[in-house]
């Protein structure tokens, strides 16, 4: 008896549509690291599309950020606290000072060095991009309970750890 053939759903291509594709929404099973990747990738994009309405890339939003948590950091340990490169930090410094957002000092204890600073400018702007980004993040883990939140960024600190790699914001 000849194998019969496989039942249609709509939208298959023998009736002319595109066919469905299986929902790529993660499963309880899903790796943790593909995990955390795509929800770092929600965060980016909802974070990013905030910071273009300040007319800022996320990069400039994490520089700037970096620089108000962080200060008298010298370019080099602000490129090894963010994961970045010399040229480019360098780079992205110099496109921040040009926009008025931040500004650089000469290190007291290496004149060869540079340390850079938010201005008030910066400041504002970042402040601006993090209150947009914090109703951003707000909606997106809007279903999950407080408790649940709490136990999540607990939880996340205990993977990060005190590892030597800093990892890359940007």
């Amino acid at each position: 008896m000849p194998a019969q053939p496989a039942s249609r759903t709509a939208g298959s291509e023998s009736d002319g549509e595109a066919p469905q594709r299986p929902a790529l929404g993660p499963g309880p099973d899903s790796e943790l690291t593909w995990l955390l990747h795509r929800a770092a990738q929600r965060m980016h994009t909802l974070v990013g599309a905030e910071a273009e309405r300040h007319g800022l890339s996320l990069r400039d939003h994490i520089v700037l950020s970096a620089l108000h948590k962080t200060a008298d950091l010298t370019q080099m340990e602000l490129g090894q606290a963010l994961g970045v490169d010399k040229t480019t930090l360098t780079a992205e410094i110099d496109r921040l000072e040009k926009m008025g957002l931040v500004s650089r000092r000469v290190d007291p204890r290496d004149r060869r060095a540079r340390i850079p600073a938010i201005t008030p400018e910066g400041d504002a702007v970042r402040a601006a991009v993090a209150h947009g980004a914090e109703a951003a993040e707000a909606a997106a883990i809007g279903p999950v309970p407080a408790d649940q939140i709490v136990s999540l960024r607990r939880i996340l600190y205990l993977i990060i750890g005190s590892s030597e790699d800093p990892g890359s914001c940007i």
